[in-house]
C-alpha cells in the first residue's frame, strides 16, 4: 500500500480542531487514519511524509456553482458559437487551476453541449488533472431565456420533461434551470420570472424519478419562491431574497448558493469591457445582495459555497476569494467553513467528502491559519491533496 502521512499538524474541519497526524491511502484515495497512524505506516510499502507542524490540515473546498468551460471574459455571451474543441481546452485548463487552489470538488451548472459531463469523466479516469466534478449538462431555459446561447431551450410542461430527460440520458448529476432572467443575458430582466411554477414542478418531478437533484438560477423574489415551493434543491444567486422568501426556503430546506464572486467580478471592473447593460443590472443587484445574506442567516436557510466561476473577471484560480466575501457579508467564520465543506457536500449528495476523518475521501489542504477562525487562509494553501494524489 502506498501511504502519505501529514505529520504534526492540527486537523481543522466543521467538527472541530485537534492535533493529529493524518494517513492517506494514495491508491484508493481514502483517509485511513487520523491521530494514531502507526498501523497505516507499518502496512505501507511506499511511505511519503509531509511536515505539517505549525500548520492546519483541512478538507478541500467544494464550489457548488462553476462553469468549467468559461474563461472569465468580459462579455460572456461572446462564447456563443465558439468551437466545442476550444471550450474543452479551456475546461481542462480550468480544471487544473481549480484543484491547484485547493478546490477538490465542483458542481458545474451549465456547459455547451454538456461538455462538463465529459470533463467529469476525464478527471475520474485520470485523463486530465482536476477536481471531482458533478455536472448538469445543459441548463434548461425558456426560449430566448437567460443563458439561451448554451442552454437547452424549452417551453411548457411537455418540452421541459423532454429537456430534463435529455440531460439525464447524457448522465447529468443534477438538473439546472433558469427560473428568472439574468445579469449577463442581453434583454433579460434580472428578477423577472422565466419558467413558471408548473414548469418547475415538472422539472423537479422528472428529475426525482431518477433520484437526481435540481438547481435553479433565481434572482427575483417570485422566482426564488416558485423554485423553493416547487421542490428545487438549491437556489443559485437569490439576489433579491427578502425575509418572506428566506423563511419559505428555510421551511422547505432549500439550499442557497450565493455566488458573491459573480457580482463582485462585474461591479469591481467598470471599465474593462463588460457590456453596459450587464454592468447596470449588476450594480442594481449588488445594492440588494447584502440584505439577502441578512435574511438567509436570520431565517436559518442552509448555505453552500459557490462562485459562478467563469463569469466576467471571476476566474477559476480565484475561487477561495469567495470565503472572504461571505465573511464581509456577515457570516460567521465557522459557518463559512461549513458552507464550503460539509454543507456543499450535503448539497451535492457526497457522504464521504468534506471532513478530515478516516473513511472519507483524501481531499486535503495544508494552510497556515485555523480555517474555523479565518477561512481566508485557504488562499494560502501550501499543500493540496485531491482524491489521494498530491497536486501541490
Amino acid at each position: 500500500m502506498s501511504t502519505l502521512v501529514l505529520r504534526d499538524g492540527t486537523v481543522a474541519d466543521a467538527d472541530g480542531t485537534v492535533a493529529a497526524d493524518v494517513a492517506v491511502d494514495t491508491t484508493n484515495g481514502e483517509i485511513t487514519a487520523v491521530g494514531d497512524v502507526s498501523d497505516a505506516v507499518a502496512a505501507a510499502d511506499d511511505l511519503t511524509e509531509i511536515d505539517a507542524s505549525d500548520d492546519y490540515v483541512a478538507p478541500g473546498l467544494i464550489d457548488s456553482h462553476v462553469h468549467i468551460q468559461m474563461d472569465g471574459r468580459a462579455d460572456t455571451e461572446s462564447v456563443h458559437g465558439e468551437a466545442t474543441e476550444s471550450l474543452a481546452l479551456t475546461a481542462a485548463g480550468n480544471a487544473r487551476s481549480v484543484v491547484e487552489r485547493g478546490v477538490t470538488t465542483v458542481r458545474d451548472l451549465g456547459s455547451a453541449n454538456g461538455l462538463a459531463v465529459h470533463v467529469r469523466d476525464a478527471v475520474a479516469e485520470d485523463r486530465i488533472v482536476g477536481p471531482r466534478v458533478r455536472a448538469c449538462g445543459r441548463a434548461i431555459t425558456m426560449t430566448g431565456g437567460h443563458g439561451h446561447w448554451f442552454g437547452r431551450e424549452a417551453d411548457g410542461a411537455a418540452e421541459i420533461r423532454t429537456a430534463v430527460r435529455e440531460q439525464l440520458k447524457l448522465g447529468a448529476d443534477v438538473v439546472k434551470c433558469m427560473a428568472t432572467g439574468g445579469v449577463l443575458t442581453a434583454g433579460a430582466d434580472t428578477g423577472a420570472v422565466e419558467l413558471t411554477r408548473e414548469e418547475l414542478e415538472v422539472l423537479v418531478d422528472t428529475a426525482a424519478a431518477k433520484g437526481v437533484p435540481t438547481a435553479a438560477h433565481a434572482h427575483g423574489k417570485a422566482g426564488i419562491v416558485n423554485a423553493s415551493e416547487a421542490g428545487i434543491t438549491s437556489v443559485e444567486h437569490g439576489t433579491y431574497m427578502d425575509r418572506e422568501a428566506a423563511e419559505i426556503m428555510a421551511e422547505n430546506g432549500t439550499y442557497w448558493v450565493p455566488t458573491a464572486s459573480a457580482l463582485r467580478g462585474i461591479v469591481d471592473n467598470p471599465d474593462a469591457g463588460i457590456p453596459a447593460e450587464a454592468m447596470a443590472k449588476a450594480e442594481d443587484a449588488a445594492e440588494e445582495f447584502a440584505s439577502s445574506f441578512e435574511h438567509a442567516v436570520a431565517a436559518g436557510v442552509p448555505i453552500a459555497m459557490g462562485t459562478d466561476a467563469g463569469t466576467p473577471f471571476n476566474y477559476a484560480d480565484q475561487i477561495p476569494a469567495e470565503l472572504g466575501y461571505m465573511l464581509e457579508y456577515g457570516m460567521e467564520p465557522e459557518a463559512v467553513l461549513e458552507a464550503a465543506t460539509v454543507n456543499a457536500a450535503d448539497l451535492l449528495g457526497l457522504e464521504d467528502v468534506g471532513l478530515v476523518e478516516a473513511g472519507y475521501a483524501a481531499d486535503l489542504v495544508v494552510v497556515p491559519e485555523n480555517p474555523r477562525e479565518d477561512p481566508t487562509t485557504y488562499e494560502d494553501a501550501a499543500v493540496v491533496v485531491a482524491d489521494g494524489d498530491r497536486i501541490v
